[in-house]
């Protein structure tokens, strides 16, 4: 349009250095960057007073427009959503009579649902790839056009496309925004790039079977998985990272390592801890229970069913019972496998008459809880069915709530740090499904913020995002990758102390309310290891190897000293295992490397008669030769277990 086009005019502010400058009504981001000197020539949508737009929208009230790019998260969305209609456009000239299902912007990309006769295969995803690039190179205009409600669902009854038929059943809006470029239209909020040639650099990784809105009853639909990125360096950088994350899988490595298995006969989403796998677990939990007893907790253990009358009084039935399984009966009362821990802990916590004194009260257990999770979303230890959680329910009186969460907050930081992980915090507020009136929610979100400020680290803020029972605060963990991982969390608790009479006696012989803190500090034990996994790729630290030290004897002849030397090393409380196969010494190294075994005793004829070890530290480090007190001071080192400097309760 031109900018003489309308006689009513706007103002906007389009730069932080300049004063507002008027426009006519209707013009859109696109001109004003035409039009405006020292704005970003890459940008791909603009914000106006909070809104994202797209660069062809035509803008009618005052306000402040900032150019997105491809570095900002809304702007990445944008292009990430655009390829994932130009893949769209793309499968439905090449596979005739497609069914279009959804195709959204996730974190690391995109994907699209269709329903065809067959899978796609990796020579499908090329073509499609090839098509998808054909018409960016065209520079076809992405369209924004309004539908009534009766007019979408006729055109797509006519279309014979069921799914979005059934999406816009499931809506009650009178209108709805579609898309078009070229011959290819899709129902959408967009907003979207203003042509597809906006749309250069994008690869297509995979394919995978996908339930039709994620229930397995449902059509098993074909979706396809793609990425896009501003330029051609960034797109290689990230297919280099995603190589980088396939060798770190944590299945992928547990199943070389020998960690853990998951049985389609016993259930998808169970867990089966090898020796190995167990021992690290074992190292974990041994550490967490070491810290929590130096911080003044108290473990207890649960039953893993409780009857229904907790769970309803809990509110786990009215809000969470999409994740707990169906009950089971005894003696005609309904059980239910326990989905968290703290009705339990609250059980143990009022079997006893409180006072002041006794407060805070701190209880901890490493609970094993049973959850559902759609087949669909089941992945290796990260999403199960079954796990244990590193669980725990600290009992304080207001005035000692600040100092209780300072001190969570703390020893999230030292497992953070005592493990080797980077995090990010952030508070997350009342959920739209959750109890307690509103003034009791926003006391404790400003007990937290107000912990979280004493602490002086810096936090995001996610509106919304809090547990049914009240406002949390999540560690997000950031691997050798730079990706975000759930960790630790922490929710306040005032609405469980009133539906338990949760009470102490105070100093005035009057009953007074508790408030409860529930918090784990690693989160899951399964999720955190398979984080370990990834983060180290299956090279742990030496510390947490559930084999520290291989012996490696050359030939038949350094057997007995090799066997001394193992038995040695278990006397030490050193992780040690003997290869004494009847193998080359180049293979039994090469096995340990990828074992990935911290570190390798060697012993040849001389160090036998000479009471020595060549030591060999993973990485192809060679230390030389040394005597076995040296080398058991320069392993003993290595292992030391991280240590906090707080002393016991």
């Amino acid at each position: 349009m031109s900018l003489e086009a309308s006689s009513q005019t706007i103002t906007l502010k389009v730069s932080a250095k300049d004063n507002p400058v008027e426009f006519p009504s209707g013009v859109t981001p696109l001109n004003v960057l035409q039009s405006h000197s020292g704005l970003p020539n890459d940008a791909v949508a603009a914000r106006l007073n909070g809104s994202i737009l797209s660069l062809t929208q035509p803008i009618t009230e005052d306000g402040e427009l900032q150019f997105l790019t491809f570095n900002d998260p809304e702007g990445k969305e944008v292009v990430f959503h655009s390829t994932a209609h130009l893949m769209a456009q793309a499968v439905t000239e090449l596979f005739p009579g497609v069914k279009l299902a959804i195709g959204p912007p996730i974190a690391e990309g995109f994907y699209y649902d269709f329903e065809v006769e067959r899978p796609f295969t990796p020579e499908d995803l090329q073509q499609i790839e090839e098509r998808m690039e054909k018409r960016a190179n065209d520079k076809l205009p992405v369209e924004r056009f309004v539908m009534s409600r009766e007019e979408a669902l006729d055109y797509y009854k006519k279309a014979n496309q069921n799914y979005k038929v059934e999406l816009i059943e499931d809506f009650e809006d009178s209108s709805f925004s579609f898309y078009r470029q070229g011959d290819f239209v899709d129902m959408c909020r967009g907003p979207h790039v203003p042509h597809t040639g906006y749309l250069k650099h994008f690869k297509l990784l995979n394919c995978a079977g996908a339930y039709w809105r994620g229930d397995e009853n449902r059509a098993m639909l074909q979706r396809i998985y793609g990425v896009a990125a501003g330029n051609r360096k960034e797109l290689k950088d990230y297919l280099q990272k995603l190589e980088e994350a396939k060798e770190r899988d944590h299945r992928k490595l547990g199943r070389e390592l020998d960690l853990y298995s998951i049985h389609d006969e016993a259930g998808p989403g169970l867990i089966f801890w090898h020796p190995h796998g167990a021992r690290i677990r074992n190292i974990i939990e041994t550490f967490w229970r070491d810290e929590h007893y130096r911080r003044g907790y108290e473990l207890v253990y649960i039953p893993h069913i409780l009857r229904e009358n907790l769970f309803i009084k809990s509110g786990h039935l009215e809000n969470f019972r999409e994740n707990m399984y169906s009950p089971m009966q005894v003696d005609n009362i309904d059980y239910y496998a326990k989905p968290m821990n703290c009705p339990g802990h609250i059980l143990i916590f009022q079997s006893h008459l409180r006072s002041y004194r006794d407060l805070p009260i701190r209880y901890g257990e490493l609970g094993t809880v049973y959850r559902y999770e759609r087949s669909g979303v089941l992945h290796g230890l990260l999403r199960v069915r079954g796990f244990t959680q590193d669980d725990a329910h600290i009992f304080c009186r207001p005035d000692q709530l600040e100092e209780e969460i300072t001190g969570v907050i703390d020893l999230a930081d030292f497992m953070m740090n005592a493990f080797g992980f980077d995090y990010r915090l952030c508070l997350s507020t009342r959920p739209a499904k959750s109890i307690g009136s509103d003034e009791v929610w926003e006391h404790a979100t400003e007990t937290l913020r107000r912990a979280l400020e004493k602490n002086g680290k810096p936090y995001d803020t996610e509106e919304g995002g809090g547990a049914f029972y009240g406002p949390k605060i999540d560690v997000l963990l950031l691997d050798a990758l730079g990706r975000t991982w759930q960790g630790p969390t922490f929710q306040l608790d005032f609405n469980f102390p009133e539906r338990f009479n949760i009470d102490y006696i105070d100093s005035d012989g009057s009953k007074k309310r508790c408030v409860m803190i529930h918090r784990t500090v690693l989160g899951s034990m399964e999720r955190f290891l398979g984080n370990l996994i990834e983060h180290y790729k299956g090279a742990f630290p030496a510390w947490l190897s559930p084999v520290q030290i291989k012996v490696l004897p050359i030939t038949d002849d350094q057997h007995d000293y090799a066997r001394k030397l193992h038995q040695r090393l278990k006397s030490e409380n050193l992780r040690s295992e003997l290869d004494d196969r009847n193998e080359k010494i180049g293979y039994k190294i090469r096995e340990a490397e990828s074992l990935k075994i911290p570190f390798m005793f060697v012993v040849g004829k001389k160090e036998a008669e000479e009471t020595t070890v060549a030591v060999r530290e993973r990485g192809r480090k060679d230390h030389g030769v040394m005597s076995l007190v040296e080398a058991l001071h320069f392993v003993r080192k290595a292992t030391e277990i991280p240590r906090s400097s707080l002393q016991m309760d």
